[in-house]
């Protein structure tokens, strides 16, 4: 059951990379209307009612802000605080069942995941899809993101073992495609 609360915590905090509120959505949904998690102080306020319409409406912001032109640059500026601290809680609150998962090392390690796939997203991809489109692309990507973003969330709860392969061939992919774009770079470079 720990190893399967990890994979759990490792995925959520993925997601909240993309979108901050998706995640916590779905674990304050699945903790409020199942017994699949159990949430312990703090974190079981992510399953107050309250809570629960107060992340439903940040969801909804998010997913509108990310879709608007120059607004979501605004958005990504502001998700980088958020999305990273959004993982952080994403992960301690589901390893929060792990006895011997330091609660500080699991804080570090939700901000470290999801800053990660922020920053890969906001510095890298984004740019990129903008540059090479002229924006075109942006908003198809951006729901792209956010039927990830709640496919993993889901999943991660679910199904934590299709979670943990999913993201060990994802981190595969992008350990190849820097070992190849730098090989490329190698070879173009004048001897």
């Amino acid at each position: 059951m720990e190893i399967l609360s990890i994979f759990s915590a490792f995925g959520l905090s993925a997601s909240a990379g993309l979108n901050a509120y998706v995640p916590l959505l779905v674990i304050g949904v699945v903790a409020h209307y199942t017994d699949w998690l159990t949430l312990n102080a703090p974190y079981d306020l992510l399953a107050n009612p309250w809570v629960l319409i107060i992340l439903g409406v940040l969801v909804i912001i998010e997913m509108v802000a990310d879709k608007v032109p120059a607004v979501n640059h605004i958005n990504d500026a502001i998700q980088t605080v958020i999305r990273p601290a959004a993982g952080a809680i994403a992960f301690a609150a589901s390893t929060n069942l792990v006895s011997d998962l330091n609660p500080v090392l699991a804080l570090i390690l939700g901000l470290f995941i999801a800053g990660s796939v922020h920053t890969v997203k906001a510095a890298a991809v984004r740019p990129a899809l903008t540059a090479t489109t002229g924006g075109m692309a942006n908003v198809p990507v951006s729901i792209a993101e956010d039927v990830v973003a709640t496919v993993m969330s889901i999943l991660a709860i679910v199904l934590p073992i299709l979670m943990a392969v999913i993201l060990v061939i994802l981190f595969a992919l992008v350990i190849w495609w820097f070992w190849n774009r730098a090989r490329q770079r190698r070879a173009q470079t004048p001897q």
